[in-house]
């Protein structure tokens, strides 16, 4: 049974190495505790998207190399998925710079997607969704600053609304673990600024585990705790993000540091938005 004790993620000497030669990862440890706040960092090509796909089992580790453990239940192993991953995917989200929406359909049946975990296929498949879980989804898109759009195409939303509907889709789904792939890094400035503070709001006021990962060093500095960096494959750092040198992330990307960092001074408070659940009616939900 599962224990409060437990790590939400935990990573034990992680490997992939793909077309028997290039090593995308390389023995890559981790521990991440419910609550926390983690910014994934390295250049492109370090090997961040890798271990993503890995940790919510997207990708399998190479056979006899690594384990992943989510909330003290194994994920995978050996190069093998759990039995029950259909089961253990429902604790992990993920959302991606790409949104992975479906642009003629509307955002709400993109956001009841994320019950398809939890569902029988065959109704998942052919959109059979109760007033329940449509209420729940509206409620979603509500927290999240979408609930007027929820009957639009999903095509016709900006790109930070895709993204927040596609954070709507991993509230749906009962994610505890987040896995952001640069989720901003396709979005403009208040944009992305505002789908970093509702990831805040989420960790602080829900409890929502979070690995992000982030190119721009400055928002990891400002909206995580902790960050960790890839450079090769390899973790070659784990620490507060406050701790983060110039010079370390001069040896880390190889550019300018001050392309990486905000103009404005980390320690500046983050006021969150505030995440707020409604009463939906179910009548209007159908």
């Amino acid at each position: 049974m599962e224990s409060a004790s437990h790590p939400a993620l935990h990573v034990e000497c992680a490997s992939k190495t793909f077309n028997g030669s290039r090593r995308a990862l390389q023995g890559v440890s981790l521990t991440v505790q419910p609550g926390e706040r983690v910014a994934l960092i390295g250049a492109s090509g370090s090997g961040k998207s890798t271990l993503l796909r890995a940790l919510c089992g997207l990708e399998t580790l190479d056979a006899n190399a690594g384990r992943v453990h989510v909330f003290g239940r194994p994920l995978q192993a050996g190069g093998r998925l759990a039995p029950d991953i259909r089961a253990q995917r429902r604790q992990v989200g993920i959302i991606f710079q790409q949104f992975n929406l479906v642009g003629r359909l509307p955002v709400l049946t993109n956001v009841l997607t994320g019950l398809a975990a939890e569902l029988p296929l065959w109704r998942a498949a052919l959109n059979r969704f109760t007033l329940q879980e449509r209420a729940r989804a509206l409620d979603a898109l509500h927290a999240m600053g979408l609930a007027e759009q929820a009957f639009q195409r999903a095509s016709t939303l900006s790109g930070g609304q895709q993204q927040r509907a596609a954070i709507a889709r991993t509230l749906v789904q009962g994610a505890r673990l987040l896995l952001a792939d640069e989720p901003v890094a396709s979005l403009d400035p208040e944009s992305t600024r505002r789908v970093m503070e509702l990831l805040l709001a989420l960790n602080r006021e829900q409890g929502l585990t979070l690995l992000v990962s982030l190119h721009h060093v400055g928002l990891a500095q400002r909206y995580c705790e902790r960050a960790v960096a890839l450079r090769d494959g390899a973790l070659v750092f784990d620490g507060p993000a406050a701790a983060l040198t110039p010079a370390f992330l001069r040896d880390l990307y190889g550019t300018a540091v001050d392309e990486l960092l905000l103009d404005e001074p980390v320690e500046r408070a983050v006021a969150p938005v505030p995440i707020k659940p409604r009463r939906v009616d179910l009548a209007a939900a159908a």
